[in-house]
This record gives C-alpha cells, structure tokens and sequence, in this order.
C-alpha cells in the first residue's frame, strides 16, 4: 500500500471530483492520504475531507506566502483544529523566498514558521515544511526551534550535502513529481542517497505532475510513478519501495493500522 504524505485534495482543481481521484489512486496502490492546508479555509476543508473518507487524514497551518492577510483569529481558529482526531501534523509551514523578497515581509514568513513549529511541539505533532530558495534560513530556524516530534521536508529540493543537516535534525525527506524530472540530476542524486528508513513519497498534487504526464494537472494515483523511479535509482524492488515508505508514514505521524 502506498502513503501520499503530501497531496491538497482540499484544492478545488481536486476536490470538485474528489470521490474520481481517490478512487483512480486506489486502483493504482494509494491507500493513505495526507490532506495538507495552506490557509484557514484549506486547513478546515482538509479536516473536512478527512472526517468524511476513512483512508485521508489533514496536516493544518499556514503556509508562508499566506500569512500577509490573516487576523489573529484565523490563526488560532486554524490552530484549535490541531485536536481533531485526524489531524496528524501541523503544514505545511516554512518560507518562500521565490515569491517574496522585499525583507519586511520575509522576517514575518520567520516568526509564523517558528510560531508553528513552536506549537507543534506544544501539542505533540510533527510538521510537513515547505522551503523554496531559503535553505540557510529554514535549516538555521530549524536549528533554533527544533521540531521536538519530527517533521519532514516537503518536495524536498535541497542538495545532497544538505540532506545530512536535515537528517541530523531528525526529519524525513519526502519525494515527489519533481525525482521523475528527466533533467532532474539533484532529485536522482538525493534519492539514491537518503537512507530507506527517512523515506516519504508525495504528489503534491495537483502540482509537480510526474513525467511523463508533465504539463497536466497532478493526482495521487501518480505517484506510482514516483515509487517507479526511486526503486530503479536505489536498485530495489517497488514493492520494498512501497512498504517502507509506508510504514515511515505511519511512524511519523502516529497513525495506527
């Protein structure tokens, strides 16, 4: 069976057909799926979905390039959500420095990161971490406020030599659409590197479509085709592939059979 630890069924481009994707990814292996929020509206749908289908659970939070707008109510609404019986993580979080670059509105990507991190710890719930292009920030925060439950690197799209900080820290790589990449050298790189038991496979989706399939939108029951390739990078079976980055899923986010 396999786990997609990072999927936004809640994004409408998904959720107007949702019981179609679940039931296509189903019949390609998917039995697990995590639910991420982005935002106060996602974090409550993603909860939504997850009360109604058996097999989905939600990650809530902000992420970074959607906390210039919120009140202080929207985030402590979002936040309480974290003791629903199906919320297993606190995402995604992190910063985004491909958006955002004027440094007023990077120092406040800061203090939400630490913030959700910080309550994270406080309710005994790992974290899912979005980084793009702000590697020294993340890590150095990451540092500072270490993720006392765990947490891993969403769509991880740092290098090789970085992975040791990241795994020194006690966090898991996730893997997605972007590992497929023909041109991708680094993702191949890390997924010949990352050892077994700090595995996680995502989509995404509807973002960071697989190749061959690169250009339409992204679902779950893609990412067999994720599975396919880090199995032909680590010359093991997809079966092995599969069963192990399953039960690092469930492992990490407390999720019992």
């Amino acid at each position: 069976m396999i786990f997609d630890t990072h999927c936004h069924l809640n994004d409408e481009i998904l959720y107007s057909h949702i019981d179609e994707v679940i039931e296509n990814a189903k019949k390609t292996g998917v039995g697990k799926f995590l639910v991420v929020g982005y935002n106060k509206e996602s974090s409550f749908l993603a909860v939504k979905i997850a009360e109604k289908y058996p097999e989905c659970y939600a990650a809530i939070g902000f992420h970074p390039c959607d906390i210039f707008d919120i009140t202080e109510q929207d985030y402590l609404d979002t936040m309480a959500l974290s003791n629903h019986k199906k919320v297993v993580a606190i995402g995604e979080i992190g910063l985004d420095y491909h958006w955002v670059k004027e440094p007023e509105k990077k120092q406040l990507e800061k203090e939400y990161f630490i913030r959700q991190i910080e309550y994270a710890n406080e309710h005994g719930l790992p974290i899912s971490i979005h980084n793009r292009e702000s590697n020294e920030d993340c890590l150095n925060i990451l540092k500072e406020h270490k993720p006392k439950f765990g947490g891993v690197m969403h769509c991880y799209s740092g290098s090789v030599e970085m992975l040791k900080e990241v795994l020194d820290l006690g966090l898991m790589i996730s893997l997605g659409g972007p590992v497929t990449f023909t041109n991708a050298k680094t993702p191949k790189e890390v997924a010949e590197e990352v050892p077994l038991d700090k595995l996680l496979l995502e989509t995404d989706s509807p973002y960071l479509t697989p190749h061959p399939h690169r250009g339409e939108k992204n679902e779950p029951k893609y990412i067999c085709l994720v599975l396919e390739e880090i199995a032909r990078l680590k010359d093991l079976s997809k079966k092995h592939i599969e069963q192990v980055t399953y039960e690092n899923a469930l492992r990490l986010f407390k999720i019992d059979e």
